[in-house]
C-alpha cells in the first residue's frame, strides 16, 4: 500500500478550496434559490440625489407647509421656545445634555411637589432618621436588567448634588419604575448608604 502525500498549505501556497457542492442542502434554502432574479442593489457612490435638501429651518419665516394628502404641518408652542438658529442633531455638548436633563428633572419635580402637596425636598445622599422626601431618577446599579435589588435613585442637583443611593423598595405595595422615570420618594437613608423607600410619587398625566 503507497502512502498518501498531503498537499503542505502555508501561507504562501495556501490550500485551494473546494467549490461547494451542487447537492448541497444548503444551496436549496440560500435566498438565490427563492429569488433567483432579484436586481443586485445599487452602489452607496452611484445612487442619486446626494446633497439634496428635503427641510430647511431658518430660510423661509411662516412658510406653509402642505402634503398632497391633506395634511398640513404647523409649529406649536412660543417663538422664544422654537430654535434661533441651525444645529446638527445629535452633535451637542455632554455638558449642554447635562443642563437640559438637569433642568427637566427640576421642572417634573415641581410639578410633583403641587400635584402631591408635598413640602421641599431634601438630600438623598445624607443620614436622615426621620422619613425625608427626595427627588430624583430612576436608574439602574449596572448593565442588567432593572430589579427590585438593583434601583439606584439618581438624586437632583439643587438638594443632592447628583449623588446616587441604592433603594430598598421591600416597604411598598406595588411600584412600577423605569430607567430614567423622575420620581419623588419618602423613605429613611438612617446610613447615608440605602433608602428605605414607604412611599412614591409619579408624575401622573
Amino acid at each position: 500500500q503507497g502512502s498518501q502525500k498531503r498537499s503542505n498549505s502555508t501561507p504562501e501556497t495556501p490550500r485551494p478550496k473546494r467549490a461547494p457542492s451542487s447537492r448541497s442542502p444548503y444551496g436549496l434554502f440560500s435566498p438565490g434559490s427563492f429569488s433567483p432574479s432579484v436586481t443586485p442593489s445599487q452602489k452607496y457612490s452611484s445612487r442619486g440625489g446626494r446633497g439634496e435638501v428635503v427641510a430647511s429651518f431658518g430660510s423661509v419665516q411662516g412658510s406653509a407647509w402642505s402634503g398632497r394628502g391633506g395634511c398640513a404641518v404647523r409649529l406649536f408652542g412660543c417663538p422664544e421656545q422654537s430654535l434661533s438658529k441651525p444645529y446638527k442633531c445629535m452633535f451637542q455638548k455632554a455638558l449642554d445634555v447635562r443642563e437640559a436633563l438637569a433642568g427637566r428633572v427640576e421642572e417634573l419635580g415641581e410639578v410633583l411637589r403641587r400635584h402631591h402637596g408635598l413640602d421641599s425636598f431634601s438630600s438623598a445622599v445624607l443620614p436622615a432618621q426621620e422619613p425625608v422626601t427626595v427627588l430624583g431618577q430612576i436608574s439602574c446599579d449596572g448593565n442588567g436588567k432593572l430589579n427590585a435589588k438593583s434601583v439606584l435613585l439618581v438624586g437632583d442637583r439643587e438638594h443632592s448634588g447628583g449623588g446616587q443611593v441604592p433603594l430598598d423598595l421591600s416597604e411598598l405595595p406595588e411600584y412600577s419604575l423605569f430607567p430614567g422615570q423622575v420620581v419623588a420618594l419618602e423613605g429613611t437613608n438612617s446610613t447615608g448608604r440605602r433608602m428605605v423607600v414607604t412611599k412614591l410619587y409619579e408624575v401622573t398625566p
